[in-house]
C-alpha cells in the first residue's frame, strides 16, 4: 500500500520580519494608513484563505494510473489545503480500512475516487456526520438492496456528463475511420464507464444520420446494455487482447474506457500504425510514456476541478451535499486537442465537431 503526502511546508508561509526591518515596515504601514485616510478609501487587509486537511481514498490502479486517480491527486494537491494525502487500494477490500484511517487522522474532507468506493464512503459519512465527504463519479447516495436511494447530507457526489464529450468523440471517429468500423470497451460495467460507451455510440449514429453513412461500433450495444469488458481496471494484457481482437475485426479507432488499460495498445501502434486510440478522463497526451502519436483525442473529465471546488467549499465553510455535475457548458467535461494528429483531422470535420459541441451547450441538440 502506498501513501503520498503534501507537506505543510510546501504551502506558502507567512513572512516573518524582525529587527530594523520591522521598524521600517511599521513606518511604511503608517504612511499607507495616512494616505488611505486622506483619500477616504478604507483598505481592508487581505484575509488568508482557510486551509483544510484533505484525504483522498483512491480506487485501484495506483496514484500514477495516468487517468482517474492521477487526475484526482493533482486536483487535491492544488486545492486550498494545509495538508493533502492519499491512500492507494490494491483491491476493494482496502476501501473501508483506508477511509477509517482517514477518520482516525481527523481529516476534514474525505474524498473517495470512483464509483466502486461509493458505498463505503456513504457508510463512513453516516457514522461521522461532522466530517465532509465527497465521491468522484457517483451521486454518493444511500441505496438499499432494491436501489431505492436517498441523499446523505454530508456527502457530495462529483458526477460528470461524459456522454456529452464522448458524443463528440464518436462523431469525430466516424468521420476519421477508413474501415467504417470503430470500437469501444470498458474496464467494468459501471454506469460511470458505460456512459462513455453510450455517448460514443450515439455520436457515431448521429454522424451516420447526418452523412447517410453506416459506420459501425464494435464492443457495445446501447439497447441491451451489453458489451466487452476487461473485468477490472488493471489487467493490461486482457485489454491488449481485446484491442487486438477489435483490430482484427477491422476497427481502426478504439476507445478503451478503463484508466490506463489502453496504454500497451497505443504504444504498440506507434510501430504498426493499424489503429488510433482515444483516451479517457485526463488528457493522455501529457501522460503516456509511449503511444502519443496514435492518440486521436481524450474524452476529458475535469476531475481536478471538481475536487478543488468541493475543497474550497469546505475551506469557506459553505459545504453542502448538493451534487456537482460537470458538463460541456460548465467545462466539467471536454474533448482534448488532437495534438500530433491535428493535421490528419479534416478542417471541415473539426468545424462540425465544434458546432455540435456548441449545439449541445445551447440545448438545441439533445444527445
Amino acid at each position: 500500500m502506498r501513501e503520498g503526502r503534501v507537506s505543510p511546508t510546501s504551502i506558502p508561509c507567512k513572512r516573518v520580519i524582525s529587527g530594523g526591518a520591522l521598524k521600517k515596515t511599521l513606518k511604511l504601514i503608517a504612511v499607507a494608513a495616512s494616505l488611505t485616510l486622506i483619500s477616504g478609501v478604507a483598505v481592508a487587509p487581505t484575509a488568508q484563505a482557510a486551509k483544510i486537511k484533505l484525504c483522498l481514498a483512491l480506487d485501484t490502479g495506483g496514484v500514477d494510473d495516468r487517468s482517474f486517480n492521477q487526475g484526482a491527486w493533482e486536483g487535491a494537491k492544488s486545492s486550498p489545503v494545509a495538508d493533502a494525502e492519499y491512500l492507494a487500494a490494491a483491491s476493494s477490500a482496502d476501501f473501508a480500512p483506508n477511509i477509517k484511517a482517514f477518520v482516525d487522522k481527523k481529516c476534514e474532507l474525505i474524498i473517495g475516487v470512483g464509483f466502486a468506493i461509493s458505498s463505503e464512503i456513504v457508510k463512513s459519512a453516516k457514522a461521522n456526520p461532522k466530517i465532509a465527504y465527497a465521491v468522484v463519479d457517483d451521486a454518493g447516495q444511500d441505496c438499499d438492496a432494491n436501489f431505492n436511494c436517498k441523499p446523505v447530507k454530508n456527502v457530495k457526489g462529483l458526477t460528470f456528463q461524459t456522454d456529452e464529450a464522448a458524443f463528440l468523440a464518436g462523431y469525430l471517429s466516424a468521420g476519421m475511420t477508413k474501415t467504417g468500423k470503430v470500437a469501444t470497451y470498458g474496464g467494468a460495467p459501471y454506469p460511470s464507464v458505460t456512459i462513455f460507451m453510450d455517448g460514443y455510440l450515439r455520436g457515431v449514429n448521429h454522424y451516420n444520420k447526418v452523412k447517410k453513412k453506416t459506420v459501425s461500433v464494435l464492443g457495445w450495444n446501447a439497447t441491451t446494455k451489453t458489451g466487452s469488458f476487461v473485468g477490472n481496471f488493471s489487467d493490461q494484457n486482457a485489454a491488449l487482447t481485446l484491442s487486438k481482437g477489435f483490430e482484427q475485426q477491422g476497427a481502426d479507432i478504439i476507445l478503451p474506457v478503463g484508466g490506463n488499460l489502453g496504454a500497451p495498445y497505443a504504444a504498440a501502434n506507434e510501430k504498426t500504425k493499424k489503429a488510433l486510440t482515444i483516451w479517457v478522463d485526463t488528457d493522455g497526451y501529457g501522460l503516456l510514456p509511449a503511444g502519443k502519436s496514435t492518440l486521436l483525442t481524450t474524452v476529458v473529465k475535469e476531475i481536478g476541478a471538481s475536487i478543488k471546488s468541493v475543497a474550497k467549499d469546505v475551506a469557506d465553510k459553505k459545504f453542502n451535499g448538493s451534487p456537482y455535475v460537470g458538463t460541456l457548458k460548465n467545462k466539467g467535461v471536454s474533448l482534448a486537442p488532437y495534438h500530433d494528429l491535428s493535421s490528419r483531422v479534416p478542417g471541415q470535420l473539426k468545424l462540425e465537431v465544434r458546432a455540435i459541441r456548441d449545439q449541445i451547450i445551447a440545448g438545441t441538440l439533445k444527445i
